[in-house]
């Protein structure tokens, strides 16, 4: 009898140590915390688009606008992220694949992007110019090559006027290179956004000058998740964006970098 006693006895403490771990164990679970989940975001940005992303070679880090902006809007929000600055193209590439879960590049918002992506509100306008060396006029295009920027709205745009001025275009993966191309005489002329180039001009880092009259295509840039996808991240990013707008941290953060 005794025997049997303490048999079922372990069983019963077999049960109850079964049951215990099921109900409470987080193997597989997430943590709740401000932000909903303990989810660490992956986001993608570019890596040389100052002054939204660019590398401070001082401290090895990427610095810039999105930069700041991600990281007031995710103190703000409780988001948790890592940041990957591996270039625009890449990070198109990172969101579209799921390799990433969001990327924030001075990204423009275009009805032809939204098929792809989902977009948060605009955090900040610009348009596109023509760069070149100081002398170069409008009409002296014509027959040259342009470079541009590969998936980029400022190819679209150089697209769009290449037959108005009669030039062809040149594709480069980034906004150093194409700013190169023109200083070394490759192509006569670039087509940037305007904040960045007049960034880089002011700096001293670019001896180029703006040669059209203003702005063009003026649209807003915004921080993009696959279509579809991440939803509560968008959510989030829009609110935290609207609260350091009214915290004033939004304008400390253009001020930063002469905006």
């Amino acid at each position: 009898m005794k025997k049997v006693l303490a048999f079922l006895l372990a069983v019963a403490m077999i049960a109850s140590v079964a049951v215990l771990t099921g109900c409470g164990g987080n193997s597989g679970q997430t943590k709740e915390t401000k932000s909903g989940t303990d989810k660490t975001y992956v986001i993608y940005s570019d890596n040389a688009f100052a002054p939204f992303e660019y590398l401070d070679t001082k401290t090895n880090t990427y610095v810039g606008v999105d930069m700041d902006l991600m990281a007031a809007i995710a103190e703000d929000q409780g988001i948790k992220y890592e940041m990957h600055n591996e270039g625009f193209d890449a990070a198109m590439g990172a969101v579209q694949s799921g390799q990433a879960d969001a990327m924030i590049a001075g990204m423009t918002i275009t009805d032809e992007r939204k098929a792809t992506f989902d977009f948060s509100e605009a955090y900040f306008d610009d348009g596109q110019v023509i760069v070149a060396k100081a002398g170069t006029k409008l009409e002296d295009l014509k027959g040259k090559s342009v470079a541009a920027k590969t998936s980029t709205v400022g190819g679209e745009y150089a697209e769009s006027i290449k037959d108005q001025y009669g030039f062809t275009i040149n594709y480069y993966e980034g906004s150093d290179n194409m700013y190169q191309a023109v200083q070394t005489g490759t192509d006569i002329a670039c087509v940037e956004d305007f904040s960045v180039i007049g960034y880089a001009i002011k700096s001293g880092e670019v001896k180029l000058e703006i040669i059209s009259d203003q702005p063009a295509n003026v649209k807003g840039y915004g921080f993009a998740v696959q279509k579809g996808k991440n939803p509560e991240l968008i959510e989030k990013f829009n609110a935290g964006l609207a609260n350091i707008k009214a915290s004033g941290k939004y304008k400390e953060i253009l001020a930063k970098y002469g905006y």
